[in-house]
């Protein structure tokens, strides 16, 4: 029995917490402020206890539920990145009248996460994907007063829905011409047949819409846009991050003998993507709109790293997610604190921002230079990894076109930290006085990327725990 919890102590551990706040919620006695720190006392426990005997392996429920050492990395990479967006959306969290609903739909949705990243079946895998994707589309309305809010949770609803449909059409067809849901048993079964390979494009669809890759990206600047930016964080780190891991899982497994296939859709996405995500991202003025152009390139980048297959693809993959969780948080994080005290969101409104908030700046500055990929921080490092996974296919053209589209990335991340610096303003944004809690989550996301890239332990960690 001991054995079994510990193979769902991540999905337990987070369910307690759900419950907890559920008695939180009826007895109605804490402030806000209460409700805060008790929550992130939890999480970072939850944090803690989820590196607690990791090297356990094995399956629940006929091989439907399974765990290793990697996807128990996985899981405690999430739970980071939600403890770190808690922290640095403690101002705006603070004056929420709703408060224990948020924790309880972020920490709902992260739950279907751990189940999607440890389904072994693509029955549980589907459900989980329901159960992570309802409370985030309820999460993207949290701002109800804001007209905004409501529309991207209305487009949130409706690409989900029109995604889940694809996918689900997808895996009833696969599971006609196979006689199995098992992503062990798959592979067998698997013969290439023009039926099997449009229903792996439809499943390959489904995930496309998840991932913000291009065609299959229309949705994610408007629902960033108008989402809480706490709510644009988790959308653009924790949930992207689970369908990645997911998605590793089912095209080096399930899908291996249809590994052609998959090669040929992710170089001709990778490079749609990168490209359309940075010719749209130079576009931008507000600041949630720049950064979700931002990921839908960064995305690009790591199907790239996907596509060079093996155990480099997955562990490139899982460094890059690592890296980004840092660079994307602490990105999020300085737009959260300036949108909070400030309301502004454009990058012009930046311009002269280190006069008055020099060690935000910073914090920006070094998160952006983390997206771009300049070294010595650990985007540099995560993209890297990505080009050299990709370049073991020996497909030149695309490490090409990838450098290219780095070098065009930079201009538009420095054309914000050209606004930050260089340029300036009669009437700067005024000096921001964050809590303690926001301070500490901010200087975390810098501490990581700068440890993540210099340290080298990490990605080699990392490469030990990517076989499957």
């Amino acid at each position: 029995m001991m054995n079994e919890l510990l193979l769902m102590k991540s999905e337990l551990l987070v369910t307690a917490v759900i419950f907890i706040l559920l008695f939180i919620k009826i007895s109605d006695k804490m402030s806000n402020e209460g409700v805060l720190r008790v929550v992130n006392l939890l999480l970072l426990l939850n944090v803690a206890a989820g590196f607690y005997c990791m090297n356990t392996v094995g399956e629940l429920f006929s091989g439907m539920f399974r765990t290793n050492e990697l996807m128990a990395f996985e899981k405690n990479m999430l739970n980071i990145g939600t403890l770190l967006i808690s922290l640095i959306s403690y101002e705006w969290l603070k004056n929420h009248k709703h408060l224990p609903e948020f924790f309880i739909l972020m920490l709902s949705a992260l739950l279907g996460m751990f189940f999607m990243i440890s389904s072994g079946n693509f029955l549980i895998f589907y459900l989980s994907l329901e159960l992570a994707t309802i409370p985030l589309a309820a999460l993207c309305n949290f701002d109800l007063e804001k007209k905004q809010s409501s529309e991207a949770a209305m487009k949130m609803i409706m690409s989900s829905a029109f995604s889940s449909g694809i996918l689900l059409f997808g895996i009833s067809m696969m599971y006609g011409t196979t006689g199995t849901l098992s992503f062990a048993e798959l592979p067998q079964y698997l013969d290439g047949s023009p039926l099997q390979v449009f229903s792996f494009i439809l499943l390959f669809t489904g995930f496309a819409f998840k991932l913000s890759v291009v065609p299959f990206h229309l949705w994610t600047a408007d629902v960033y846009e108008g989402s809480p930016i706490a709510v644009t964080s988790f959308l653009s780190v924790i949930s992207k991050g689970s369908i990645v891991f997911i998605f590793l899982t089912t095209l080096y497994s399930a899908f291996a003998p249809m590994g052609e296939v998959w090669y040929n859709l992710l170089f001709m996405l990778s490079v749609i993507t990168m490209i359309i995500g940075n010719l749209f991202a130079l576009r931008q003025q507000n600041m949630k709109r720049f950064l979700a152009f931002s990921s839908i390139a960064q995305v690009g980048f790591i199907l790239i790293g996907i596509s060079g297959g093996g155990q480099n693809g997955i562990s490139s993959s899982v460094y890059f997610v690592l890296v980004y969780i840092f660079s994307n948080i602490g990105a999020f994080g300085a737009v959260q604190l300036i949108s909070s005290f400030s309301g502004k969101e454009t990058i012009d409104s930046y311009k002269g921002l280190y006069q008055t908030n020099p060690l935000l700046s910073w914090v920006l500055t070094i998160s952006l230079f983390s997206l771009a990929g300049i070294p010595p921080t650990a985007g540099f490092f995560g993209k890297f990894f990505l080009l050299a996974s990709g370049a073991e296919k020996g497909n030149y053209i695309l490490i090409t076109i990838a450098a290219l589209n780095m070098i065009v990335s930079l201009y538009y991340y420095l054309r914000v930290v050209r606004a930050i610096f260089m340029e300036k303003n009669e009437q700067p944004i005024a000096s921001i006085q964050g809590s303690i809690y926001e301070k500490a989550g901010l200087l975390i996301c810098v501490a990581g990327i700068i440890a993540v890239g210099l340290y080298s332990h990490f990605y080699e960690y990392i490469y030990s725990l990517s076989i499957f």
